[in-house]
This record gives structure tokens, C-alpha cells and sequence, in this order.
């Protein structure tokens, strides 16, 4: 059976018995902040269990991409190196949710194996829970009851509390779990050692395919457990072991699952694979296709499922990968430009019918995979370099210093486990405590760079409750809370905190606002605010004025007044935000997703996950777009305290950088066009705007691009600068019609002209080269050009030079020349000159002291500039003298 056969068949199997066939939920686990990607099959299916929601059937049955490369689930190194562990990895499963419980789940799982799957009955084995008396969880009779008519107790093993209690975290449901094993190694080794003594003892042949876990109990935070009020089936098949198994196969890698990909590896290096049905264990060819072939599947997958790489987080575990899979490709099989883009469309192909989001995005993960290579690839050559003279420096079986490694990480960007990975095949340790080290002082270094020094905080008055008004005001009248002094490099400032503010503080890429607390006592005082930040839960208004003491240390009330002007300008770019991204989106495809943002006064900056250049084109209608929305003056809608989910399902946008709560703000200009959860300010309506206008584009790193533009008075100021130089172009293009005809005219003009020129400089130069020749003096067998020559720049002399080599034999020659009053030399020797130990590097210097100056080159061609065009004819009778 093929790996495609082997998968439907198992869901076959399970609607047959009334189950339902749901798709795999997305690798990234979008809505589960315990996990950073999906790494079992039941994780989209956790709700259900814990009783926080209704699923769609009682009985359902799935395959699910699984990713196991961090937390305790971290298999990553051994990737490549064994038959059977990998990065990402396909779940069969099929659930019961208070439906059916072990009778049915054992009996199927049997079924399915030895009549569909035809698996030999006599190489398989099954665990049962034996119980724990700590927990008070009894022996399970009741799974080695139906498994002993299946299997006879023979093939039945005990097992403990680690290998067969299966639980959700530290407190949830959990049970008991009856695992199936399979003993694939030949008949002879079966012969000699029964296969059930390896259970469970990490042979590569006696494995692990299917576990059944019976949940039927809660643990309760004190550790305690009780019986739930429904009991549940959870199981898991890994594919790919079960491919392995039916398939005959010894590796999962041997399987088509993963040969599909080796094979094309194999035709782009052009090496084999395990010759001889052998794998190549003397080097580590056959291990880098095992992990490209892998990685790929990870990589791709991930991408697909909207994890872009990157340097933090979950991005950096897809680079991480897909940097070891470079990695193995560079160092083995001699890929030295981009490979792994180039299997992208195998992967899709392969699982277009059960995994059709790669397919649709191929094009899209192939661009990413693309340039995140190329990016790596220098960093990998540069780096490797670095550590071979590092490694070459350092004795066999040595320790290297965490000192260099760290300055491997930090200066070449290469990751730490690559350079202990390096340095284990070359049979060294890396210092890791030293590496620890270094980048506990530099971020140390960091923290000083950036340090404050702060005075406690002066209680002036009791808080209450806080609160924001600056979404329906820009003045508030206010009570000073606390206020505190604050040394910064840029100089002493004041932080300023009030029971109430229509002060916006930054936040989601808008910055914080400015203006003016105007405090009323026996004379008014203002105090000017500067900028408004948010520290833990607190709004703090910042003030550089000085001597604030006295007047912050009273009770005086006082009144709260935005910078009505900038908050204005402000709201205007955070709202054209909002419409650039949905413009963008429209233009470019869905899959742009914004990466940050970033708003003022003057400018709204964002930066959003693309794969190529925004054309001028694209640009353009993007810009109509917003300008269009701008022209129908679209009213502004916010919603408060809406269900998180509820908003969601509406189609509002998350704003990157947020967190968000159970409710949230929604803010919507046109249903069908912009709506997104944000905490900032907008202007009412999207005439406010005025006008928007790109000023720029460009790349932020791989798969990341980042726009500029300006609104309003910003923008009406470049048009009005724009009109002003077509305006005086027009007044120096009198009496043309057509401005940008006549600059294209006067640019072709100016073209055909430099052509001239530059045929005359080289009919100058012949000339010049022929009077050369003509001088030559003979010295022995060397022809000898020592002369002063009127050249047009540095360029035409090192070219003249080279064209009276290529007319002699062995030679000798020294041109020198003037070029905007500083002199040049340039030296040229015949190869057998320098075969006999002359250098022009060395010739040249000393002829350059005579005009104060120097240079060097090459053995054969050497040029100097000096300071002095007096000394010219002394370098060039210096030279007579050397001949």
C-alpha cells in the first residue's frame, strides 16, 4: 500500500464505524497560549475534553500535523540520525467524546491493524496500565480482559505509570493507555530474542505505532484524582511508523513519505542514497537527505499555516530548522546556492489531496524558503570559515572558549547549537557556561546602556480606580497621583501619573501623546508633558521641565490638555494604518499579516510579511484604494467590551503586539472593508485624512517588507513640492508641450554625447599608445616605457597600461600622470619579470615617496596617488633607475 492508500484507509475505517472526518487543525497552534504548535493529535480537540465547548460528532477520526521540536517534546537533534523521530509529524487519531470507551476503541484498533492493514498478528504487542498505588488507580482488568482474547496474555505487557497513565498537564483529565507495538526486525533476530522484551526499549525495529488512552479520570490541583462524569477515547497512530510497518520497510525515511523528496535530493547533488540498501555511515550524506527531507515537511507546513520564520518565538524555531536543514545540505552535499525552495513544489504535489493549504500557497512558502537561504547562506560561509580557523587553533578533543563561540553568535549570526553541533563531529565541546557568560554581560551591557536612575515614588494623593478618557475628550480635569524623578542619559525628567488622563499612552505602535497640565493654585502653572508612556498598568506623563517638586507635591487640582494639533495628525496615520493594511491585503493577497507598526505626528511606518518588492504598481493602487476610502468619508464604529471570539468570527483583524482579553475593542471603517481589534485613537471619520502618500518601501528581512506614507499636511506637502519642480521645469522647458518628453530628450542628448566623448578619450588613448610604442627602449631582452601620459582619468591610465603589456614581450613599464592636480602612477611588469621575484607593489611605493604618497597592487600591476604633482618627473627618473 502506498502512504496515500495507508492514510485513507484509515479514514475509511473510522466513518465506517460513524465517525466524523475532520482536516487537521493549522501546525501553528493559533489560539492556545500553552502551546506554540500543535504537537499532538488531540490539541485542537483540548476544549472538548476540559468541557469548554460542544464537538461538531461524539465520534471523530482525523489525521493531524504534529511539530515536536521544543518544550519537552524537543526531538530535533536526533532528526536525521535514527529511523523513526522527526520535526513535524502525521497523527491518525480517532476520539470518542462520552461515547463509545475500551471494548470498541481496542476491538477497532485490532481490526484495523491485522485485517485492513494485514500486519502480522504475531509480531505485535500491547501494554495495560498496571496500576498505581499512590494514585489508587486499580490494575486495568478490564483492557487486558479484551486484549487477552485478541492477542493472548502472552503478547500482553504490564506497564507502569510512566509508559501507560497517560495526562494533559499537571491537573486535567487523564487515564490509563493501552499502546500497540509492532516487531519489524528479520525473522532471524525475532528467532533469537522475542520481540517482547524490547518493548519500550528503544530498538529502531521493535516500535511504538498506536496508543489508546482511556481518559476517565480528573487530577485535581492537590494531585488527587476523580472518576469523570464522562469517559473519553483519545488515540494516536503515528503514519509514519505505521507506513514503516506496512511497507516492510526498516526506517521511516525508507518509506514513500519521505523517499518522494530523497530522490529529487539525490538527482541535485548527485549522490545516492543508502547504496546498496546500506546506510552510508562514514559520512554524513545519507543523514543530510534524512534531514532536508524531514525539515522540509516542517518548514513548508509551518510557513503554510502562517508562521513566517523569524528571531523570536515560534519564528525561530521554523528558522532554527530550516538552518539546520541549509546547514546539512552546505556541509554534505555541496549545495552551496538556494535547495530547499526547489522541493517546495515536490512537498505540495505529495500532499495536495490531504494538506491542499500548501498547494494553494506554494508559490508563496517557495519565495519565503528562498530568500531565507540566500540570507543564510552567507551567514553559513562566513561562519563556518570563522570556526575552521577557530577549530584549527584548538587541540584535539578541546574545549572552545564560550567567549568565540558567543562572538560567532553575535557577530555572524550563527546559532549556538549549530556551532556545538560543528564542533561535536570534529570531536570538541563547546564552553557553554562561558557562553552563558558572555551573554549575560552583554545584555548586562545593554541594560546599562539603557539604564535610569529613579527616585522612589512620592505619594501625593490615594488612587482610585483609573481612568481613560482621551477617546471622547483631549482635556480632563485631574488629581496628581504619585510623581517620581528620572535620570536619563538625555538629562532629568519628571513621571508624572494622575487619577485620570485623556492623555493617550504608546501602545500598538502609536505613540504616546504630548501636551500640557495646567495647574491652578494661588498663580497657574504649566507643566509641559512630552510624552506619555505605560509602565505595568500605569499611564505616565513625562515632564523635562524643571523644579516640578513643590508644585507635583500638592493637592492642587488641576487640568489635563492633549496636544489637540499632533494627537490630530497622529490619529490621522493610525487610521490610514488601518486602511493601508486592508488595501494591502486586497492588492497583494490575504496572507499579508502586519509584523509592526509604528505611528506619530509625521509618518506611519508598517511592516507586514511578503515575499517580494511592492511593485510602483502595486504601490499605487494600494494608495487609490486608501484615497478613495479617504474621499467617501467613512464614519468611524468602535464596539466595547465584545466577546474576543465573537469578534473574530466577524472578521476582525488582531493587531500585532496586542494582548487581549475575553473582550476587546473593535474598531470598523466599512464591515466589508477594515475591521480590527485595537486599543488606539481615529479620527471620527475617514475625510479627516485629507490625503495619503507612499515615501517609501522596502525590505525589513526575509519575507518582511516595510512600507512608509504620510496623510494630510504631510502629504499635501510633497504634492506641493512635486509641483513645484514640475513647475520650474516647465519654466526652463519654455515653449515644450510635453515637460517629460523634453527631459527624456535632454537625457538622450546628454547619452549620445558621453558616447562621443568616450570615443574620442580612446582615439586619444590609441594615439597616445602608439606614440608609446613607437619610444619603446630596449634594455637587454626588456622592452622599457617610462613616460608621462595625458590621460583622462585613472581608469584610461590602468587601460593604456594593460594595452602596451599585451603589444610587448617582457617588459618593464611606468606611466605617470595628473589627474585634478594630484598624481598617479601606475606600474606594469611582464609575467617572467615577476617569475625572476619583481614586484610592482613594491616598486611602485618607492616611487611614490618622490609625490608623497603610496600604493601598492599586485606581483604584475600596482598603482600609487600622492599629494605632490612636483615630485612626478623625479618618481618617473627614479624609475630609469631601477631599470
Amino acid at each position: 500500500m502506498t502512504s496515500h492508500e495507508i492514510r485513507q484507509a484509515f479514514l475509511d475505517f473510522f466513518k465506517s464505524k460513524g465517525h466524523l472526518i475532520v482536516p487537521s487543525a493549522p501546525l501553528v497552534a493559533k489560539n492556545d497560549p500553552t502551546l506554540m504548535f500543535n504537537n499532538s493529535g488531540m490539541a485542537q480537540f483540548k476544549d472538548f475534553f476540559l468541557g469548554n465547548g460542544t464537538p461538531p460528532s461524539k465520534r471523530i477520526a482525523d489525521t493531524q500535523k504534529c511539530l515536536r521540536v521544543s518544550g519537552k517534546h524537543n526531538d530535533l537533534e536526533d532528526v536525521g540520525f535514527d529511523t523513526y523521530h522527526h520535526t513535524m509529524f502525521e497523527m491518525l487519531g480517532n476520539w470518542s467524546f462520552g461515547d463509545y470507551f475500551k471494548k470498541e476503541a481496542l476491538a477497532w484498533s485490532w481490526e484495523l491493524l491485522t485485517e485492513v492493514y494485514k500486519l502480522p498478528k504475531e509480531r505485535i504487542y500491547v501494554s495495560v496500565f498496571k496500576g498505581d498505588e499512590k494514585d489508587g488507580v486499580p490494575f486495568d482488568q478490564e483492557a487486558w480482559d479484551i486484549w487477552k482474547e485478541m492477542v493472548g496474555e502472552d503478547r500482553i505487557i504490564l506497564g507502569n505509570k510512566k509508559d501507560n497513565f497517560w495526562e494533559m498537564g499537571d491537573t486535567g483529565p487523564c487515564g490509563p493507555c493501552s499502546e500497540i507495538h509492532i516487531d519489524l526486525r528479520d525473522q532471524a533476530d525475532v528467532d533469537a530474542k522475542s520481540g517482547k522484551e524490547l518493548v519500550n526499549a528503544d530498538h529502531p525495529q521493535v516500535v511504538e505505532i498506536w496508543n489508546n488512552v482511556f481518559m476517565q479520570f480528573e487530577r485535581k490541583a492537590d494531585g488527587s484524582l476523580i472518576s469523570l462524569p464522562s469517559k473519553h477515547v483519545d488515540t494516536g497512530m503515528g503514519f509514519e511508523r505505521l507506513c514503516m510497518a506496512i511497507q516492510g520497510k526498516k526506517s521511516n525515511y525508507d518509506t514513500d513519505i519521505f523517499q518522494n523528496t530523497i530522490q529529487v535530493i539525490e538527482k541535485m547533488c548527485g549522490k545516492k542514497y543508502g547504496v546498496n540498501g546500506t546506510l552510508n555511515t562514514t559520512d554524513y550524506t545519507d543523514i543530510a537527505m534524512r534531514v532536508i527531507a524531514d525539515h522540509l515537511r516542517a518548514v513548508s507546513f509551518a510557513i503554510a499555516d502562517g508562521q513566517l520564520p523569524s528571531n523570536a518565538k515560534a519564528g525561530y524555531v521554523i528558522r532554527r530548522i530550516l538552518r539546520r536543514a541549509i546547514r546539512y545540505g552546505y556541509s554534505y552535499l555541496g549545495f552551496t546556492e538556494p535547495f530547499m525552495s526547489q522541493l517546495v513544489p515536490v512537498l505540495a504535489e505529495q500532499f495536495k489531496d490531504v494538506f491542499p493549504e500548501l498547494k494553494a500557497q506554494e508559490d508563496f512558502v517557495t519565495r519565503v524558503v528562498n530568500e531565507e537561504e540566500k540570507s543564510f547562506l552567507r551567514t553559513l560561509e562566513a561562519g563556518i570559515k570563522r570556526f575552521e580557523l577557530i577549530s584549527a587553533q584548538t587541540p584535539t578533543g578541546g574545549i572552545i572558549n564560550g567567549e568565540t563561540v558567543f562572538e560567532l553568535s553575535d557577530t555572524f549570526g550563527f546559532p549556538v547549537d549549530l556551532t556545538a553541533l560543528l564542533a561535536k563531529e570534529k570531536g570538541y565541546k563547546i564552553d557553554e557556561a562561558g557562553y552563558e557568560k558572555a551573554l549575560a554581560e552583554q545584555k548586562n551591557r545593554s541594560r546599562q546602556d539603557a539604564a535610569k536612575e529613579a527616585t522612589d515614588w512620592v505619594e501625593v494623593s490615594e488612587g482610585g480606580d483609573f481612568e481613560f478618557v482621551g477617546y471622547d475628550t483631549l482635556e480632563a480635569n485631574a488629581q496628581i497621583v504619585k510623581y517620581r524623578k528620572v535620570k536619563t542619559k538625555a538629562g532629568e525628567e519628571y513621571h508624572i501619573v494622575l487619577d485620570r488622563t485623556p492623555f493617550y499612552a504608546e501602545m500598538g505602535g502609536q505613540v504616546g501623546d504630548s501636551g500640557e497640565l495646567r495647574v491652578t493654585n494661588d498663580e497657574v502653572r504649566i507643566i509641559n508633558i512630552v510624552d506619555t508612556k505605560k509602565e505595568n498598568d500605569l499611564f505616565v506623563h513625562i515632564s523635562r521641565d524643571k523644579n516640578l517638586d513643590e508644585i507635583l507635591n500638592t493637592h492642587s487640582p488641576l487640568l489635563a490638555s492633549v496636544d489637540a494639533h499632533r494627537r490630530q495628525n497622529i490619529m490621522r496615520n493610525h487610521t490610514a494604518t488601518h486602511l493601508m493594511l486592508a488595501g494591502l491585503r486586497k492588492v497583494l493577497g490575504t496572507h499579508i499579516v502586519q509584523k509592526g507598526s509604528y505611528q506619530n505626528d509625521e509618518v506611519t511606518r508598517f511592516d507586514f510579511s511578503h515575499f517580494a518588492k511592492v511593485t510602483d504598481e502595486e504601490l499605487k493602487q494600494v494608495e487609490d484604494i486608501v484615497n478613495a476610502k479617504i474621499r467617501a468619508n467613512i464614519a468611524q464604529k468602535t464596539y466595547v467590551n465584545v466577546p474576543i471570539d465573537e469578534a473574530i468570527k466577524k472578521g476582525a483583524t488582531a493587531t500585532f503586539g496586542e494582548k487581549y482579553g475575553d473582550f476587546v475593542r473593535v474598531v470598523e471603517f466599512d464591515p466589508q472593508f477594515s475591521v480590527e481589534l485595537c486599543g488606539g485613537t481615529h479620527v471620527p471619520s475617514t475625510g479627516e485624512i485629507a490625503l495619503f502618500k507612499f515615501t517609501s518601501e522596502g525590505s525589513v528581512s526575509a519575507g518582511v517588507r516595510r512600507v512608509e506614507a504620510v496623510t494630510g499636511e504631510k502629504a499635501l506637502e510633497i504634492i506641493s513640492r512635486q509641483a513645484e519642480v514640475i513647475s520650474q521645469l516647465e519654466e526652463l522647458f519654455k515653449g515644450q508641450k510635453d515637460v517629460v518628453k523634453a527631459v527624456e530628450n535632454l537625457l538622450s542628448e546628454k547619452a549620445t554625447l558621453l558616447k562621443r566623448i568616450e570615443a574620442l578619450e580612446n582615439e586619444k588613448l590609441q594615439q597616445t599608445k602608439q606614440g608609446l610604442l613607437a619610444q619603446v627602449e630596449t634594455k637587454g631582452e626588456i622592452s622599457v616605457i617610462i613616460a608621462r601620459v595625458d590621460v583622462a582619468n585613472a581608469d584610461a591610465l590602468k587601460s593604456l597600461t594593460y594595452q602596451l603589456k599585451e603589444s610587448l614581450g617582457t617588459c618593464f613599464i611606468v606611466l605617470g600622470t595628473v589627474l585634478n592636480g594630484k598624481p598617479q602612477l601606475a606600474v606594469m611588469l611582464s609575467e617572467d619579470l615577476v617569475a625572476q621575484g619583481k614586484h610592482a607593489g613594491n616598486i611602485v611605493k618607492d616611487l611614490a615617496k618622490e609625490v608623497k604618497g603610496g600604493g601598492g597592487g599586485q606581483p604584475f600591476f600596482a598603482t600609487a596617488g600622492g599629494s605632490d604633482a612636483s615630485g612626478l618627473d623625479a618618481a618617473l627618473a627614479k624609475a630609469q633607475g631601477i631599470v
